[in-house]
């Protein structure tokens, strides 16, 4: 047996940076800007030189980091948001909180990810109808791998449709050579303690390749307010990210690339080994992982997550319910619903994933899988 294995091990890792981020705290203490102190500039221009980003924004979470290009764009009621069914609650919550509509998309079986043909039937269904204006597609990086950007440009460029990435749990994931962050005219990304690049608290960034929305964005980020912080030039919120959590952020990106590196090789290990025995997340042509959660899908799930509990293998489930089925979103369920999110749902299931793992405890990781999943169920 090896040493007792975390699904995310943030000890491991506070431990390795404890240091740089214990003197980069006493910087701030030291200036005592906790607001909009030097680390914020310094950690948006490091997210730009790592991402190729033209222009970022660091921001108080990932929602905001959705909510404020939204609000940027002026969506209204009618406007119809088109994002997947299968991802975190926060996507549809930023659509409606913005003040859009969110039209749900089904997903594809092989990559978990946003359909595109079933996203051009749902355009082509709102545009008929007439009820909502069609403005905007959310791509989201489920689980860490690139959505299927090459069908998702065309389609929303052929329907005059802006692109926003969905990149809360993809940093680090990269498609055709560019880094999330770097790929849809404006991304959102989220710093929750648990993601690849995490700090300790709520933070999230917003990325620009076109900035047209930059300066809209940042203007709301701070309650709306002119470049002298004295006038309100249009609505704005609360969305700032803190010193301290820069700091933390900075110092994480520092070692990014080396647990990246390490996230790559603990997935190779279960790719090889565990393939065979369920249904794995594929990635398209291009597009390389940033393995934010290794993610499988299988016919006797629950069985497997019991039987590698009782054996010391710490799983998740994201997500168990399709967005379109949970009471705040019913209104806009779709007639018929959305059967491979829902089928999705009842079958994926997520493995310990992050650089602390040893080859040992991966291989551990492996060997009961198979174990569960080759016996026969009670």
């Amino acid at each position: 047996m090896t040493k007792p294995i975390a699904f995310i091990d943030l000890k491991a890792q506070g431990a390795r940076v404890r240091d740089r981020i214990d003197a980069r705290f006493k910087a701030v203490l030291d200036h005592g800007a906790y607001i909009n102190g030097p680390e914020v500039a310094e950690l948006e221009a490091a997210l730009c030189a790592f991402t190729g980003a033209s222009k970022s924004l660091a921001v108080a979470n990932g929602t905001d980091a959705l909510i404020i290009p939204m609000l940027a764009m002026d969506l209204k009621p009618g406007d119809a948001v088109f994002i997947p069914a299968f991802t975190y609650n926060a996507t549809a919550n930023a659509v409606l909180l913005a003040g859009a509509t969110p039209v749900f998309v089904d997903v594809r079986g092989r990559d978990f990810n946003m359909d595109p043909e079933d996203l051009e039937r749902r355009i082509e269904e709102t545009g008929r109808e007439g009820r909502l204006n069609p403005r905007l597609i959310i791509a989201v990086d489920l689980f860490g791998i690139p959505a299927d950007y090459a069908a998702i440009f065309p389609i929303a460029e052929k329907h005059g449709l802006t692109v926003m990435a969905d990149a809360a749990q993809s940093f680090g994931a990269r498609w055709q050579g560019r880094w999330a962050g770097g790929i849809a005219p404006v991304t959102g990304t989220s710093f929750f303690p648990a993601k690849a690049l995490g700090g300790y608290g709520d933070g999230g960034a917003i990325f620009f390749r076109d900035n047209d929305l930059f300066e809209v964005c940042e203007q709301i980020r701070w309650h709306g307010t002119d470049s002298a912080r004295k006038e309100s030039v249009r609505v704005g919120m609360n969305g700032r990210l803190d010193s301290l959590q820069c700091a933390v952020v900075l110092e994480k990106l520092a070692i990014f690339e080396d647990e990246l590196r390490r996230r790559r090789a603990v997935a190779a290990i279960y790719n090889e080994r565990l393939l065979p025995h369920a249904d794995p997340q594929q990635f398209g042509d291009g597009g390389e992982s940033g393995w934010g959660l290794y993610t499988l899908a299988l016919d006797n799930r629950d069985a497997v997550q019991a039987a590698l509990k009782s054996d010391g293998v710490p799983t998740a489930i994201y997500y168990p319910q399709p967005l379109h089925r949970m009471r705040a979103f019913q209104a806009y369920a779709p007639e018929g619903g959305l059967p491979e999110a829902e089928r999705l749902s009842g079958r994926v299931l997520s493995l310990p994933m992050h650089p602390y793992l040893t080859d040992d405890q991966a291989h551990f990781v492996c060997d009961r899988f198979i174990a569960a999943v080759s016996s026969p169920p009670a």
